[in-house]
């Protein structure tokens, strides 16, 4: 049976996974880009721009492991891309390029339904509008084996937390306080995880949690 697993989810001091006011400009609202900067250097990331070199150690080692054993993902509407409301065209599709990073089918939770998006290396988005349990559901039985992870956003991430379905999550915690913006943690109660590792660079603090046996 496949886990469910949140990796590479970069958070705030005072817990928040975005800030306000996402747009085009500002992926991860207004101020938020200073969640994600841990990522960057990193040689996995510098990959997805087709470039040799980047940085190893603590933070490529989270960066490279969030990839690894995923046959599925879940996303938000929000993570794959700023467009609000029903669909005015198919024009927009998603952040990535023509050759998006997940490589499997990407689920993506929605209000307005959309033909599925077939790109480059093997990623195609599924736009579902029955909810969480629906894309949840749908991505294990196209995971087999393999994991599927939920890249974000924080309403997804909640979602999950409340369900009681996570069995492993890991948090970036970056050295910033955002002051608003985007929760995971309200209403959520007992996480049922416990954690497994702790480890940090100057940029984040990584923390991994699993299901408590």
């Amino acid at each position: 049976m496949s886990k469910l697993v949140v990796r590479a989810f970069s958070l705030s001091l005072d817990g928040y996974g975005a800030a306000l006011e996402q747009s085009l400009e500002n992926p991860f609202g207004k101020g938020g880009m200073v969640l994600p900067q841990w990522a960057f250097p990193t040689r996995t990331f510098q990959k997805m721009f087709g470039k040799e070199d980047g940085e190893t150690g603590v933070d490529e080692d989270f960066a490279a492991r969030s990839f690894e054993n995923i046959g599925a993902w879940i996303l938000g509407r929000n993570m794959f891309g700023p467009v609000r409301g029903p669909w005015p065209d198919e024009s927009w599709k998603g952040w990535w390029g023509d050759n998006p990073v997940y490589h499997t089918p990407v689920f993506i939770l929605t209000h307005h339904a959309r033909a599925p998006l077939v790109m480059q290396g093997g990623t195609t988005f599924h736009f579902v509008t029955d909810g969480f349990d629906a894309a949840y559901a749908q991505a294990r039985e196209t995971a087999g084996d393999d994991g599927v992870d939920i890249a974000g956003g924080a309403s997804t991430v909640r979602q999950a937390l409340v369900a009681g379905v996570v069995d492993e999550l890991t948090l970036d915690i970056a050295p910033v306080l955002l002051g608003s913006g985007e929760r995971i943690f309200d209403g959520v109660g007992s996480l049922g995880l416990e954690p497994v590792e702790v480890l940090h660079s100057p940029l984040a603090t990584h923390i991994r949690y699993r299901r408590a046996s």
